[in-house]
């Protein structure tokens, strides 16, 4: 099986893992859980969302959390944005990178963004153009790539044209997203390899959620589709409040575990990212979603 050797892992569970939460976590506890997860070797982040705080009120402390964060020339600190004014607040913040949405499926997009598929891509091209011009990396975030709540699974001619639509824009970095987890692992490898062969140049990642408990099998049939940036979430947090159903995140700890397993380098050390997942559990109060348990660090082949 040809596999990459090395994959990017990018955290977005202090963005998408917490924008879930009933709990408000204080500005103070988000830095620190961000900086235990560096510590740990992550050096990419969804660090918070630029959206509107009437929306997101658990993310509403942008700011503060990118102030808190200590600079760090190997590590990259991205907000999610909606549209160009969610731009200029992460811009003022101080952020390396800002990760823009679309979607493949009408109802969704104006669900989520309050407006149409298309309406939402004719935003793509100025961020990236001012991203260029500020020295801000611009990743687009495809959603529902695979299925949506409201219309199911979009037809992959849907999905080449609008993935098309982002390159056209400017933007050569681009995640699709199974953002309700409702995707399977041929579905995953039909669309990786239909995208990368559309478009050579472009880095495309994969954003899974584990509704179904896919999201591992569904990460190697990435893999073998030459996909070697995965999002995940610590402690399996997330879902979308504008998909019903949604499930959380892949897990980073089950994600970086399985992939050594695997023999694939993260750069990540299982053992310190825990203790991450420890202190969110802390933070969240509850059970988090995570698959894998320190016993088994020690012991990979113990069997129960």
């Amino acid at each position: 099986m040809d596999l990459p050797a090395f994959v990017e892992v990018v955290e977005v569970g202090p963005r998408d893992g917490l924008q879930n939460e009933k709990l408000n976590v204080p500005t103070g506890e988000k830095v620190a859980l961000i900086e235990a997860l560096a510590s740990a070797g992550l050096r990419r982040f969804e660090a918070t969302s630029f959206v509107s705080p009437r929306a997101i009120p658990q993310l509403a402390d942008a700011e503060d959390v990118m102030a808190g964060l200590r600079a760090d020339d190997g590590v990259l600190y991205g907000g999610l944005i909606p549209n160009e004014r969610g731009y200029e607040r992460a811009k003022a913040a101080g952020v390396g990178e800002v990760v823009i949405m679309g979607a493949t499926t009408e109802s969704y997009c104006r669900k989520n963004l309050k407006m149409s598929v298309d309406e939402a891509l004719d935003g793509f091209a100025p961020i990236a153009e001012r991203g260029r011009e500020d020295g801000i990396h611009v990743r687009a975030n495809v959603s529902t790539v695979f299925g949506d709540p409201f219309e199911g699974r979009p037809g992959l001619d849907e999905v080449l044209r609008v993935v098309s639509r982002v390159v056209e824009s400017g933007i050569d970095d681009i995640a699709l997203s199974d953002t309700i987890g409702i995707a399977n692992p041929r579905q995953v490898f039909e669309v990786f390899v239909a995208v990368r062969d559309a478009h050579p140049a472009v880095t495309f990642g994969a954003h899974f959620h584990d509704t179904r408990g896919l999201a591992a099998a569904n990460t190697v049939a990435a893999l073998r589709a030459g996909i070697s940036t995965f999002d995940s979430s610590v402690g399996g947090l997330g879902g979308s409040p504008n998909a019903p159903g949604a499930g959380g995140n892949v897990a980073t700890e089950d994600l970086v575990y399985m992939l050594a397993q695997m023999g694939i380098e993260t750069g990540v050390d299982l053992e310190r990212l825990m203790d991450a997942a420890d202190l969110l559990e802390h933070l969240v109060g509850h059970p988090l979603n995570t698959r894998i348990e320190r016993p088994l660090l020690a012991d990979p082949g113990a069997d129960g």
